[in-house]
């Protein structure tokens, strides 16, 4: 395998959703070709006039260098890959590495990776962190594990997905680590969603609030990239309880089978799951502020701001 597949290297995609589409225009932002399948078509159509080719099959992206796939969840991962007429299904061609950005169980990775060794392809895992503003500001980062030599031979194409990967081994580590990463993200959002609602509650609105906490020590990419959501109310999603709810689930059969206590995450899944019962299953998990401000007895309403997600100046660079 060579150790830089380069700009000739012809990549795969599966999977067109809030994150997929940003991170496939980066790609062909750097030059690379593009194929991308999507099991709702029209959701992949405008990324033709970007210059991808659209793929009529799953089976048709054997034939690329590398594949990205980045779905929903464990069942999806294996059916587009695995199942009847998934990628890895061709007895004449397989592609090099297949790249799995999907949070899923060791399980099913564990069952993709086998086929892959039967058909000769190296599957890295490398799950993101980041939602598409962070894409296209150029901030992505990703969490990889696989084989070395796979690794080394995408990382130039990794690269051009944003700001960097860590390589953490061997295996199925990098998984781990996106569940770590994710149970902070609904125990930090949680926490913000509650010091929010006591500062309102106090007097204080909460777009002061919350520009003083981003400029303090406290403050981070994620609480700034946050706030638009927080001050405007505005949830539209671009990450849902039910797939936090999933990543905690997956987070805690981790911690059983490791043997590790985790009191706070199993305090904060409940509290993921009274949102989704709450009737916020599909937008996005900032609406635990609106939970908290209920159980608060704080009727909220949007502040007009200016409020910054910090992203805007890096997102124009970007862009020109």
């Amino acid at each position: 395998m060579s150790s830089d597949i380069g700009l000739n290297a012809r990549i795969g995609w599966i999977g067109v959703g809030r994150m997929g589409l940003p991170m496939i225009a980066r790609l062909l932002g750097a030059g690379y070709e593009v194929t991308v399948w999507n099991r709702t078509r029209e959701k992949a159509e405008p990324l033709a006039a970007r210059g991808a080719s659209l793929a009529a099959s799953l089976a048709e992206l054997a034939d690329c260098d590398v594949v990205f796939t980045m779905v929903a969840g464990s069942e999806d991962f294996k059916s587009v890959t695995i199942g009847e007429g998934g990628l890895l299904t061709r007895a004449d061609r397989a592609p090099s590495i297949l790249i799995d950005s999907s949070t899923v169980s060791a399980e099913s990775s564990e069952q993709v990776r086998a086929q892959c060794a039967r058909v000769g392809t190296a599957l890295l895992a490398a799950p993101v962190s980041g939602n598409p503003s962070v894409v296209r500001a150029g901030k992505l980062t990703l969490v990889v594990s696989g084989p070395h030599e796979a690794y080394a031979a995408a990382l130039p194409i990794l690269k051009a997905l944003g700001r960097g990967a860590t390589y953490v081994g061997e295996g199925d580590g990098a998984r781990l680590v996106k569940i770590c990463h994710n149970l902070a993200l609904g125990i930090v959002a949680q926490t913000l969603a509650e010091i929010t609602v006591l500062a309102e509650k106090g007097g204080i609105s909460r777009t002061d609030f919350l520009t003083f906490f981003n400029d303090s020590v406290m403050g981070s990419m994620f609480s700034r990239y946050k706030t638009p959501a927080l001050v405007t109310l505005d949830y539209t999603p671009s990450f849902t309880p039910t797939l936090l709810l999933k990543d905690f689930d997956l987070g805690l059969e981790a911690a059983e089978g490791l043997g590790v206590s985790v009191p706070v995450v199993e305090h904060v899944r409940a509290l993921v799951a009274a949102l989704i019962y709450e009737g916020y299953a599909d937008v996005d998990f900032a609406a635990m502020l609106s939970v908290q401000a209920k159980a608060s007895g704080l009727e909220l309403h949007s502040e007009p701001g200016p409020v910054s997600d910090g992203l805007e100046s890096s997102e124009a660079t970007a862009a020109s």
